[in-house]
């Protein structure tokens, strides 16, 4: 892979996320009359793509939209020849057209269901979906593509905000595969999981450019992840793979790894997007091994960093309870080049409310930062709110807070933290 001469990957520490939107759609059985942000999406928030010629798609999307409990109106129905890696840009033109005629407006991203074709003419084919096939977002020769406006975003609504419906693919080598990445997304909401995060800078110095920041990575989540860097090739016999950020062109003793539902991973390489047909290691071994989102790229990028994954930035994102597409689409500041794979809706650290004995509730945050919590008190759902109590500190890490509701006394409860 050709080393450019690019400049340093844009500032990547996220400025406070102002999580300011609210749902009243809580964990089932919740009261409904208390509402909290929302940190990620929903699965109204989802459309599904499939691909009705395909066998393999039909079945991955109607056990994702049961699974996921997405809304009937939300599968999009397209019918081309599948099993094969490239799309046209001028085949894509069309069928992106008729996907956009039938997405539903409030939907903000899509889950493609299938694993080929992965690839537009020069785009990715998530990258494609997302801001539609233009040739800015491609790049012949080692150059810079254009860059993306969700990059390190906030807020859980692209489409509203920026008019981008980020993608990513349910793809996998059979039915029982991907079914079982499904399974381990919806395993992982809400867990609060204590692994480990494993930065590598490996002895493919060409294909570790991310390490330079590796360092300041660590220094900034001390006390919210572990987070191990290590000069080496590859972890072994490890049981508590949260995160796993590499490069190099094959990572060996993938199957002596135990990944937590929800992992994300990923290796720097020319060519791990080409997932059905790449002569180095697919992204897809990820996904086999047990990670629940990866990403590659389809066509040689070059090692600049931002056409990558930047670790810092996924973490962080996925730390205050965005999605698993959320996390990995901010974490690229040029994605055109590059295929988003896994399960969406994966949500481990969002918040959790739950009613622990009759009128008193449990709140688990996690966070990043040092923040406040206010919880604020109506008689009506409209309001106006008023504090019901002093604000409490969220600390880094993994936070509970303990509170007493009765609606009949108590009206309407409205928490929220930034």
């Amino acid at each position: 892979m050709p080393i450019p001469i690019c400049s340093k990957l844009q500032k990547w520490l996220p400025a406070t996320v102002a999580l300011m939107l609210f749902s009243a759609a809580l964990s089932a059985g919740i009261q409904p009359h208390i509402s909290l942000p929302q940190t990620g999406l929903m699965p109204e928030d989802i459309a599904v793509i499939v691909n009705d010629d395909d066998p393999l798609s039909r079945r991955i999307g109607d056990y994702y939209q049961r699974a996921r409990q997405i809304p009937k109106a939300n599968v999009i129905h397209l019918n081309f020849p599948p099993n094969r890696s490239t799309l046209s840009s001028d085949e894509f033109i069309k069928l992106k057209a008729k996907i956009d005629r039938l997405t539903p407006e409030h939907v903000q991203a899509f889950a493609v269901a299938w694993t080929a074709p992965y690839r537009v003419d020069c785009m990715s084919l998530t990258s494609a979906l997302a801001f539609g096939f233009d040739k800015k977002y491609c790049a012949d020769k080692c150059e810079p593509t254009a860059p993306s406006p969700y990059f390190n975003a906030s807020g859980p609504h692209p489409f509203d905000a920026y008019k981008v419906r980020p993608a990513m693919m349910l793809a996998g080598a059979t039915f029982t595969g991907v079914k079982d990445l499904i399974d381990r997304g919806i395993a992982s909401d809400h867990t609060f999981p204590k692994g480990q995060a494993y930065l590598l800078n490996t002895s493919d110095k060409a294909r570790s450019t991310r390490a330079s920041i590796f360092a300041k990575t660590a220094e900034e989540f001390s006390g919210v992840f572990p987070v191990q860097t290590l000069e080496a090739d590859f972890i072994s016999e490890r049981q508590d793979v949260l995160f796993y950020f590499t490069g190099l062109t094959e990572v060996a003793m993938l199957d002596t790894l135990e990944f937590i539902p929800g992992a994300l991973a990923d290796h720097l390489t020319s060519a791990g997007g080409m997932l059905t047909d790449s002569t180095q290691m697919s992204s897809l071994r990820w996904l086999e091994a047990g990670a629940t989102a990866s990403y590659g790229t389809v066509v040689e990028p070059c090692s600049f960093p931002q056409k990558f994954p930047a670790p810092a930035v996924a973490m962080f994102h996925y730390a205050v309870g965005t999605s698993a597409l959320e996390a990995y689409w901010k974490s690229v500041a040029w994605p055109g080049q590059g295929i988003f794979i896994g399960e969406p809706l994966a949500k481990p650290f969002a918040p959790l409310l739950r009613e622990i004995s009759p009128g008193r509730f449990e709140l688990k945050i996690f966070s990043p930062r040092t923040s406040r919590l206010r919880i604020e008190k109506s008689i009506s759902a409209a309001g106006p709110f008023k504090l019901a109590s002093q604000p409490q500190t969220i600390r880094r890490g993994l936070n509970r807070f303990h509170f007493r509701f009765n609606e009949k006394t108590d009206g309407y409860l409205k928490l929220q933290w930034h």
